[in-house]
Order: structure tokens, then C-alpha cells, then sequence
């Protein structure tokens, strides 16, 4: 996963409310971006309240077809994914020339993705967020149009992408998210801060954070005390979460199985369930898979110390 830098520059709170209009202050009203209801229903990996979910991603060392991703999902015990977006679009037919890449995205309709969320859902995963490769500065605006009507096709709340260095770049996606109603969560990694998102957040509503809960933790100064704080204080504005267990930066920053690293795994899913957070918990599996097991498994394992962690 690319790492994004730190952006640079503030708007002021005045600047923002002149800019967002009722659409921002309306914000300030809402309890949560998903709203009362909950998003993730039935048995699976949905535990005491805090829906479980894994980014496909995580399976990158398998075969890696639709179907299969889909099937590793289901034997890992996971009823609920974010989705990377290479798989799907080749079995919409994304052609295989980087060239027409960008036209096909312009006009291709939306069948496919939505037989994509009938087949996960008959099988029980709901698919809350898509990660396409099609969010950057470089894509055009029907691209990243694309990506917002995919995702609701798919049944997704938000699309993810990397936090951009140019503040530009975040002030138009959140026009286009707004336009959609489709919420962009952007993703940090060590360069995150507390006030890294802070101008991202003020630009759009539909601007929201993809918090990396163990790149948070390997970043210098961080804290489990800090991360618990910054949740507690962002949690309406955060649509999903990355969850690893990394060590801190002072520790050597190395990701581990959970349990063996630093990151407050437990405290944290404890937080989303006793405030009832409706944020997405991400299983993001990047640490070295030991010899005789496989993807699958290991995410098995992290499920069950979620599990475990929430006295499930």
C-alpha cells in the first residue's frame, strides 16, 4: 500500500462555513454518518455491536479472482469487506490496455457491480466501502464519478483512497462525494497526526477518515492513550477502520500478529462497542504469514481475537 505525505495548509473554520453552506453545518447535528440504523445485520462477524470486516487486500498472496476473494471472505468467517477494486472491474470487463482504461470507466454501466453485491450478499458479506485505483489527482472526473457509482452500486457507504499532499485534490473529491452522497475516507500511514485530516474534514462532509489504527500507533510520539483519544474525538467523521497490531515507532514499528504488538486492539473495540460507534472494523493482514498457514487463516485468527477482545 502506498504511503501518502503529510498535507500542508489550513482553511480557517470561517472560510469552511462560508463555503459548506447548510450542507456542512447540517454535520454538526449528526449523531453518525451512517444513521440510526444499523448497517451490518444478521450473525457472522458482526460481535456485540461491532461489525468485523476485512479489506481484500489482506488475501494478496492467493489467487486472486471475484469468486475467490469471495470465498476466502466467507472462510475466513467475515460478513463484511472493503473491497479493492482490481478484482472487481475485471469482471466487469475492464480492459486490459491501461490506455482505455479511462473511457471504459467514463461509460461502463452499472449491471456488473450490482450482480457484484447480489453475489456477496447471497453469500452474506456486505461490501461497505471499494477501493479503486481511480481516486488520484491524475483520474479524471468521470473516473472518480465512476468510483462513487460503483460503490453504491456495490452497496457501499464510501469509496477509500490514500490522503492526497494537495489540499486541491481533497476539496474535489469531497465536491463530487457531496454530488454522490458517497463518503470519502482517506487513508493515513505513519505521517498521520492527530490534525492530518483536520482541512480534509472541513472541506466536505462527505470527507471522512479510513483510520490505520496500527500505522497511527508506529508513528513517533503516538500513544494508545492518543489513538483512543482521537477516536473518541473524530468518531463521527471516521466511516471505517484499519485495524493491525504494530509495534510503536520506539518499539521498531514492526507489524505483528495481534496480541504481540502495541496497538490498543482490545480498548479499541471496546470504545466503538460501549459508545455504540457505527464504524467499521478492517482487518488489514500485513504482517509475515508463517510457513504451513495462509491468508485465510490468519485472518481467522485476528477475527477470533476480536472475539476474544469483546468477551464474544
Amino acid at each position: 500500500m502506498l504511503a501518502a505525505n503529510e498535507q500542508t495548509g489550513r482553511h480557517s473554520r470561517r472560510d469552511f462555513l462560508k463555503k459548506g453552506g447548510l450542507a456542512s453545518l447540517g454535520l454538526l447535528t449528526v449523531p453518525s454518518l451512517f444513521g440510526p440504523e444499523d448497517l451490518f445485520k444478521g450473525p457472522g462477524s458482526r460481535i456485540s455491536g461491532v461489525q468485523i470486516g476485512v479489506i481484500t487486500y489482506s488475501y494478496r498472496s492467493m489467487p486472486g479472482s471475484l469468486q475467490e476473494i469471495l470465498q476466502y471472505t466467507v472462510n475466513s468467517g467475515i460478513s463484511a469487506v472493503e473491497l479493492m477494486g482490481d478484482a472487481v472491474e475485471q469482471y466487469a470487463g475492464c480492459p486490459s490496455d491501461k490506455a482505455q482504461i479511462a473511457d471504459w470507466r467514463a461509460t461502463v454501466p452499472m449491471d456488473k457491480f450490482k450482480m457484484v453485491k447480489k453475489m456477496f450478499n447471497k453469500a452474506g458479506v456486505k461490501i461497505y466501502a471499494y477501493k479503486p485505483n481511480a481516486l488520484g489527482a491524475r483520474n479524471t472526473d468521470a473516473e472518480i464519478e465512476y468510483a462513487m457509482r460503483a460503490a453504491k452500486a456495490l452497496g457501499a457507504s464510501a469509496v477509500t483512497v490514500e490522503l492526497p499532499k494537495d489540499p486541491a485534490q481533497t476539496e474535489r473529491l469531497g465536491k463530487l462525494g457531496a454530488k454522490h452522497k458517497v463518503y470519502i475516507g482517506y487513508h493515513a500511514h505513519t505521517q498521520a497526526t492527530d490534525t492530518l485530516w483536520d482541512q480534509a474534514l472541513e472541506q466536505s462532509p462527505y470527507n471522512s477518515m479510513n483510520l490505520d489504527c496500527g500505522h497511527y500507533i508506529a508513528a513517533p510520539g503516538h500513544t494508545a492513550q492518543s489513538l483512543l483519544a482521537l477516536i473518541r474525538k473524530r468518531h463521527n467523521r471516521i466511516t471505517s477502520m484499519h485495524l493491525k497490531d504494530r509495534q510503536t515507532a520506539a518499539n521498531g514499528g514492526a507489524n505483528l500478529p495481534w496480541g504481540q504488538g502495541d496497538t490498543p486492539i482490545k480498548e479499541i473495540l471496546s470504545l466503538l462497542r460501549d459508545n455504540k460507534y457505527k464504524i467499521p472494523v478492517t482487518i488489514e493482514l500485513e504482517y509475515k504469514i508463517t510457513e504451513g498457514s495462509d491468508a485465510v487463516q490468519e485472518v481467522k485468527k485476528c477475527l477470533d481475537y476480536a472475539r476474544k477482545a469483546l468477551g464474544a
